[in-house]
């Protein structure tokens, strides 16, 4: 089996069981035993979790870390010229799907870097910490970015695949574009905010 067979099982595996972590608290129909690590992360604490094997502890200290890095930013407000020179790129990249998916996914990557740098966030030529500091601000949506650098990375997804990572990137996009800053700020107190280097990807992160 080659690696990029590999991690897309293994993809698939963390998703199955975030999607079982949500289906238990919605029957049990409550979050009042939810801890604040948990309230303020949403689904990407279920997906650390997972990532982590069930280890509490381990995906407590994850998500503590990034905090510890990446609480402190506060995304810069976009001018309404910059917001709109993006949006209409993504509308572009959307229109050019049916003649270049792939482009079109890659143009997308590219394009959210971009917009989070914009804002404040790592630059684009720091992708891993990027992201990183996104699973912070926008918990709800940076899963729809890593979707989309699977599907970017393989040669091997179908044009609906393609389709499903752009779709679902979407929302990140949508997130950066409402207000330019982050969501859910200050329900967990953060750390300095400082870019420590053994933070900016902490070791076995799920990211």
């Amino acid at each position: 089996m080659s690696t990029q067979n590999a991690l897309l099982i293994l993809a698939a595996a963390v998703a199955v069981l975030v999607a079982a972590g949500f289906l238990v608290r919605a029957l049990s129909g409550t979050d009042r035993g939810a801890s604040p690590l948990e309230r303020r992360f949403g689904p990407e604490y279920a997906r650390t979790l997972a990532w982590h094997g069930g280890d509490t502890e381990s995906a407590h200290r994850d998500l503590r870390e990034r905090l510890d890095a990446y609480g402190g930013i506060r995304a810069l407000p976009l001018e309404p010229a910059v917001r709109a020179h993006y949006t209409a790129q993504w509308t572009q990249l959307q229109e050019g799907f049916v003649d270049a998916p792939r482009q079109s996914v890659a143009d997308a990557d590219e394009l959210l870097a971009r917009v989070a740098a914009t804002e404040g966030f790592p630059d684009t030529d720091r992708r891993e910490m990027q992201l990183v500091a996104l699973s912070v601000h926008h918990p709800d949506h940076v899963e729809g970015l890593r979707a989309l650098r699977r599907a970017a990375g393989s040669s091997t997804a179908s044009t609906e695949e393609l389709r499903e990572a752009l779709v679902e990137a979407r929302a990140l996009f949508e997130a950066l574009m409402e207000t330019g800053s982050p969501t859910r700020v200050g329900a967990v107190r953060p750390g300095s905010g400082r870019h420590r280097g053994h933070l900016l990807k902490p070791k076995g992160s799920g990211v």
